[in-house]
């Protein structure tokens, strides 16, 4: 009987950085490459949201401050993990959550990018000091 060994293969995480900017376009571009196309667009809301608030609120757009995404892709579900700089992530003054189906109000001038972040993608968590993002998006139905 022959004999078979099972190896793990490690996902391939791949990493880029750029200096605090809201011109996302480009980036955008390389983190999407590889996502089915019909989650592009939506996820490309979801993470112009997220890499808005690491450049905006966390690195305050200071220039000399990077963003650092992660990523990998398999068959089965994209990860990106979103660092910034900043102080951490201070909860904002509108609540509001996530399993709720209604944004924020109206005349709230925060929550609503946290809100598309929860509602597009199917993990996410924060690190403890709140300066780390992790999203996953599953492709199991795509």
């Amino acid at each position: 009987m022959p004999s078979m060994t099972l190896t793990y293969v490690a996902p391939q995480w791949q990493t880029l950085t750029f200096s605090s900017t809201l011109l996302l376009q480009p980036i955008l571009e390389v983190l999407l490459a590889n996502v089915p196309h019909p989650l592009r667009d939506e996820l490309r809301l979801g993470l112009q949201e997220a890499l808005v608030n690491a450049a905006r609120h966390g690195n305050a757009l200071n220039p000399e401050k990077v963003v650092f995404v992660r990523y990998t892709y398999s068959p089965e579900q994209c990860w990106w993990v979103i660092t910034d700089q900043g102080d951490g992530f201070l909860p904002p003054r509108c609540v509001f959550s996530p399993e709720d189906e209604l944004l924020p109000p109206d005349d709230c001038e925060c929550g609503r990018g946290l809100f598309l972040i929860y509602a597009i993608f199917d993990e996410v968590y924060w690190n403890a000091k709140g300066t780390e993002l992790s999203l996953c998006k599953y492709l199991t139905s795509y």
